[in-house]
């Protein structure tokens, strides 16, 4: 990999709590990361996309539709570790960690926030301006607060204002090996948000505007829609 490049890493872990093995479904002719592959490999200014995962089957399944994957350690607490232990070995400017559950991301998205990456920038991520109401009372959609085009807070109460955040992030790849280090505090503890962590411990973070929100794939309802309106 050239000096400089961008490397998509797209977090892939075997076992999830809601729908188990949601990563190699595959009611639609093709795996869910599949369908995150492909977009992923769209995207203006990517020069690698590699799938991190826990599993062999999780390989297996990327390789067999041409993709790349690595195999990883089972024991990261999140996807920004283990995207940050596929970088390791990759000499990239900038790393985007993409959702394995979002398979209807948009491409021009990812751009945008790799081109909001100057190089003063440590780390940014997508929101979008639109929060129905009840997205406002639901904790499980994640508000961003921003001002001057920076992220400056994350919550999961009713944020008036807020913006909704997509949890699709970019690194200066240096940095990311710093934040994978830092010590966990407690609003990230207490509100289950990893990206406070960044905020606790002074650093900042770009918020870039998303033309739409992708839809995570987290329960069989969701994926269920997902099918239909591949169909559709």
């Amino acid at each position: 990999m050239p000096a400089g490049s961008v490397l998509l890493v797209i977090p892939a872990r075997l076992h999830s709590t809601r729908l188990p093995r949601k990563v190699l479904l595959r009611e639609t002719g093709k795996y869910l990361v599949e369908h995150v592959y492909e977009r992923a490999v769209q995207v203006r200014g990517a020069d690698e996309v590699v799938v991190a995962t826990d599993d062999r089957s999780v390989v297996a399944a990327v390789e067999s539709f041409g993709g790349a994957a690595v195999l990883t350690s089972p024991d990261h607490a999140s996807g920004s570790d283990r995207a940050a232990e596929v970088a390791r070995g990759r000499d990239a400017r900038l790393v985007v960690n993409l959702q394995a559950d979002e398979p209807e991301i948009e491409p021009g998205d990812v751009a945008a926030l790799i081109e909001a990456m100057a190089p003063d920038v440590e780390m940014g991520t997508l929101v979008f301006a639109g929060l129905t109401p009840s997205q406002q009372d639901d904790p499980s959609v994640v508000k961003a607060v921003v001002e001057d085009g920076w992220a400056t807070d994350f919550r999961r109460e009713s944020t008036p204002g807020g913006w909704r955040h997509l949890g699709i992030y970019a690194f200066r790849a240096d940095f990311l090996q710093t934040y994978t280090l830092l010590e966990t505090t407690e609003r990230e503890k207490a509100r289950r948000l990893e990206q406070m962590r960044a905020l606790d411990h002074g650093h900042r973070i770009r918020a870039v505007e998303a033309s739409h929100a992708s839809i995570g794939i987290d329960t069989p309802e969701d994926y269920a829609a997902f099918v239909a309106r591949c169909r559709s």
